[in-house]
């Protein structure tokens, strides 16, 4: 005999409970597992000529420096390996001896704008968070200044960079409290975090996020003369820390909500992640409709929609896919050079570090063959590298 509707509804609760429960306390357990409490995520060192793509000069150069006594000290085996820190410091010792105008401490100069990138996608496994956060430190590791941006109430990003959204990120610590419309309301620079990557912040996510979803009708109703219009409230905040970084990247939500609308009148770029496949593009055909629909209201109601560009970037790519390829000609054929000219190879290599909640720069890359870290690796850096290059046209750079 089959359970009344009510003790179904309740059973179904409670069993849906139950489960978030225990699939969270297993995640804390392997949590403390993979970086108990004494531990410490790192960026792994690099190699001479990783260190000298980072610091944008040649290798060759590199060992000149290194041979008049910068950098670090050789291994037992006479190679040299690289540590961030090592990095930020030969770039100190090449902007103090540099008589040209060129610099490799990349902050921006005055008259260039403060560069916001909104990631986003309608479709899971897009690939958008993963995009996120190798860029966010690639753009870290070449001396930009960049603050990192969970908007996604999964909170995967404040994973990745060791925040786990259960354990270390406590009630108005994301980017609610700086942006929510009550007495509560906190600054933006006291959620803002360090990370273990010089250079790079992150501002953390978890489930609250979604209370600007909940609260934002009550408050567009209640509004009153001198309340900010919902879509503004993020770019608001950014004002105030404008002066701190280059770049902010924002791993907005997979969806069309307020929290992604505000995102996108934040920002001065997007970028819309894409798996080349039938299906995910016609979810994105969907996406961009109602996109574009929701921004023509904002817009009406004062909402600033100045961009310096958009992007789309394929993700999760397999070259010798023949379908893959035919969609991704396609979309070229359709968006020409609006679609990122490289993409973002799929590899064992980011899903393997993923187990483990790291990027290709943290993880050991002897866990891999050499052929498999290095391809996806050299896909990421040509994506990125494709990126910065956006960044400094905007900037009027060379």
């Amino acid at each position: 005999m089959l359970d009344s509707p009510d003790k179904r509804t309740t059973g179904l609760r409670s069993l849906i409970s139950s489960d978030a429960e225990e699939l969270s306390r297993q995640l804390q357990a392997h949590q403390q597992r993979t970086f108990p409490p004494t531990a410490r995520k790192t960026i792994r060192n690099f190699t001479p000529a990783e260190a000298a793509d980072f610091i944008g000069i040649h290798q060759g150069y590199l060992r000149q420096i290194v041979s008049e006594g910068h950098g670090p000290d050789p291994l037992p085996n006479g190679r040299r390996m690289y540590s961030v820190d090592d990095i930020q410091e030969l770039r100190r010792v090449l902007d103090e001896g540099g008589k040209g105008p060129r610099r490799y401490i990349r902050h921006r100069q005055p008259g260039e704008k403060l560069q916001v990138i909104s990631v986003m996608n309608f479709k899971g496994g897009s690939g958008k968070t993963t995009s996120s956060a190798h860029l966010a430190q690639f753009l870290a590791l070449r001396g930009y200044r960049v603050l990192a941006i969970d908007l996604d109430p999964q909170a995967s990003l404040s994973a990745l960079f060791g925040h786990q959204p259960e354990l270390d990120v406590g009630e108005n610590e994301t980017l609610y409290g700086a942006i929510r419309y009550d007495a509560s309301r906190r600054d933006i620079t006291d959620i803002v975090r360090a990370t273990y990557t010089p250079n790079l912040h992150i501002i953390p996510g978890n489930l609250e996020l979604m209370e600007f979803e909940h609260e934002t009708p009550k408050a567009l109703i209640a509004r009153g003369r001198s309340d900010s219009m919902f879509f503004a409230r993020i770019g608001e905040c950014l004002a105030e820390i404008e002066s701190a970084y280059d770049v902010v990247v924002i791993d907005c939500p997979p969806q069309l909500g307020f929290l992604t609308l505000s995102a996108l009148c934040a920002a001065t770029a997007v970028l819309i992640t894409v798996h080349p496949q039938m299906l995910d593009v016609m979810s994105m055909s969907q996406f961009l409709h109602m996109t574009g629909d929701l921004l023509e209201v904002v817009e009406n109601a004062g909402g600033t929609m100045d961009y310096d560009w958009l992007r789309y970037l394929v993700t999760r790519y397999e070259p010798n896919d023949g379908p893959q390829s035919q969609m991704t000609g396609f979309m070229r054929s359709i968006f020409g050079k609006r679609v990122l000219e490289h993409a973002m190879v799929k590899s064992t290599a980011v899903s393997d570090a993923g187990l483990t909640k790291q990027t290709l720069y943290e993880v050991d890359r002897g866990q891999f063959t050499r052929g498999t870290y290095d391809r996806a690796l050299e896909s990421l850096t040509a994506v990125n590298s494709e990126i910065e290059e956006l960044i400094k046209q905007t900037w009027g750079r060379k």
